[in-house]
């Protein structure tokens, strides 16, 4: 981390996440974050389903976008914002919580790019791989 930026403590970011009012409707919450990443989960409520009983894939990609956004916190502090994701669907999203992970891949003090595994935690507790994202996040000023 450089010198000039703010590190974020995991009570500052658990503030953050929920300040955001959409994160707080869907009901997100920050499990882990520490210099190793960030995780983020969201349990599947039938609102959240799409019409094949399938957690929606927006919800997927909100939790993709917030954890990267999490993550590159980490190394550039508080101040950042998503400039660019992708996600992948390798297979529909069933069980009873979605598990966000994201790490930081690369850093410089212009942006970061991280990776994030989406996967649905099963009720006996095991884990399905249903979408993988990268993105870059770039510092901005504080409002």
């Amino acid at each position: 981390m450089s010198s000039n930026v703010i590190p974020l403590t995991t009570e500052d970011a658990r503030a953050h996440l929920t300040s955001q009012p959409f994160s707080v409707l869907l009901g997100a919450r920050l499990v882990s974050f520490d210099a190793d990443g960030a995780v983020l989960e969201v349990d599947a409520r039938p609102d959240l389903l799409q019409q094949n009983g399938f957690l929606h894939g927006g919800v997927l990609a909100y939790a993709a976008d917030n954890c990267l956004t999490y993550a590159a916190g980490t190394v550039l502090g508080p101040g950042v914002l998503t400039g660019g994701m992708t996600i992948e669907y390798v297979r529909p999203a069933q069980g009873r919580t979605l598990r966000a992970t994201a790490r930081v891949v690369h850093s410089g003090r212009r942006r970061a790019v991280c990776r994030c595994e989406l996967e649905m935690v099963a009720d006996d507790g095991s884990t399905r791989l249903c979408a993988v994202a990268q993105g870059t996040v770039l510092p901005v000023a504080a409002p």
